[in-house]
């Protein structure tokens, strides 16, 4: 019986079988279905319910982290990596519900799971030629979302109960895009030298992965060009030879008819 839950799991979580792609698609809808409840639940009052469905989504979640554990062949450097760690946290958090909302921003890390799909990016470029079309504006867009939803889950944690303006997760978005975007209309602010210190970590990371997103969309770093031999097809705007094979590659540029 061991056994064969071994090799399942090894299945679902490393192989290439259409059952494991689409379980890792099912993976990923928790993901997000986990990111939904805990931005609705931050605009309603504590209730009951609420602690119950934080049981099921930390014990749902502690299932996907022992069975992650059980098929890396390196579990102590699994164990030490970033999107490990916020899963560890996350976890404690849905399973800590006597903590209340002292722990509560913990659960927004499950936005860092997006950053990790186990396999998931290189399906996507086979099943959807949108994905390849424009990975890099994807990606581009998915790191800053995460980071928005991470500040502003922090931001939600640290301000709410004693800043009268941050009073659910909306406001707190609303703090982090203005600020993020510098156009501070004030009518929101943090409170104390810990709320000018996030602040500024919030223009300062947040304006660098949005001028990623800039350039991704307006000066793309690759450009699209099939090599002849190989058939590489990204290569660099002003590539002469395919990094690949070494063959000449012809990418048009401004001027050049």
């Amino acid at each position: 019986m061991s056994g064969k839950l071994s090799t399942l799991l090894h299945e679902l979580y490393e192989g290439t079988t259409v059952r494991a792609h689409r379980f890792r698609y099912a993976l990923l809808a928790f993901d997000l279905t986990t990111i939904c409840f805990v931005i609705m639940t931050s605009f309603i009052t504590r209730e009951d319910w609420i602690g119950y469905a934080d049981l099921m989504f930390g014990a749902l979640i502690l299932l996907d982290f022992a069975s992650r554990v059980f098929v890396a062949k390196k579990k102590l450097f699994y164990l030490t990596r970033l999107s490990t760690l916020a899963d560890i946290a996350a976890m404690v958090s849905f399973l800590a519900p006597l903590a209340g909302e002292g722990l509560g921003f913990l659960r927004i890390l499950r936005t860092l799971r997006l950053l990790h799909t186990y396999q998931l990016m290189n399906r996507l470029r086979v099943d959807f030629k949108l994905f390849r079309k424009h990975e890099e504006v994807i990606v581009a867009l998915i790191n800053l979302a995460v980071f928005i939803f991470v500040t502003t889950g922090l931001i939600y944690a640290l301000e709410h109960g004693h800043n009268p303006h941050i009073r659910n997760y909306a406001d707190a978005l609303y703090f982090t895009i203005t600020t993020l975007t510098t156009t501070g209309f004030g009518d929101i602010t943090l409170e104390g030298t810990s709320g000018r210190m996030v602040s500024i970590a919030v223009m300062f990371f947040g304006v660098t992965l949005f001028l990623r997103l800039a350039q991704v969309l307006f000066r793309p770093s690759k450009v699209k060009v099939q090599c002849s031999t190989c058939g590489l097809r990204l290569h660099d705007a002003d590539a002469v030879h395919c990094k690949h094979c070494g063959e000449f590659v012809h990418i048009e540029t401004e001027g050049l008819h």
